[in-house]
């Protein structure tokens, strides 16, 4: 029986590459000087720091073009609040989110049954696997899944007969 999986990935050296092509943008930059502007990569969480709100919307402007570039899905990250740190120095802390989670798994189940296709979904941790009976209808399901969730970065691998 045919099948694929639904996943969220993240390639970790573009993004890691990102990070450091935006953090040598920023200390070039003329109107960064002598400030404590940068981005670090921790993990899964970015860390951006500033001395305003204005300096970390321009180290946005940086740093999203730059994954643009390295094919990396902007989709996938996820704002906290800015928090002021001392003084009038302020950080953003920026969640790259990886797998799909269990939310938006149920509504990708749902909008397969609820489509009335003839196949089966199943949520398999961070993953949700798709199976059917012949490789059309599973076409058709990622035709639809693509169309229909386009909020979050998701990858159509794993594809079996």
């Amino acid at each position: 029986m045919p099948s694929f999986d639904i996943t969220s990935e993240v390639d970790e050296p573009s993004l890691r590459n990102s990070v450091d092509v935006a953090n040598s943008k920023i200390a070039g930059r003329h109107d960064f000087k002598g400030t404590s502007a940068n981005v670090e990569l921790k993990e899964k969480l970015m860390t951006l720091y500033g001395d305003s709100d204005f300096q970390l919307d321009q180290m946005k402007a940086i740093l999203l073009p730059e994954m643009t570039k390295k094919k990396v899905d902007v989709r996938c990250l996820e704002y906290g609040d800015v928090q002021k740190v001392s003084g009038n120095k302020v950080k953003q802390e920026v969640k790259v989110r990886v797998g799909v989670d269990q939310d938006l798994a149920k509504k990708i189940v749902k909008l397969l049954k609820d489509s009335k296709l003839k196949v089966q979904a199943a949520i398999q941790g961070d993953a949700v696997r798709v199976s059917g009976a012949k490789r059309d209808v599973l076409q058709e399901a990622i035709a639809l899944v693509k169309k229909q969730i386009t909020d979050f970065p998701l990858q159509f691998g794993n594809f079996r007969d």
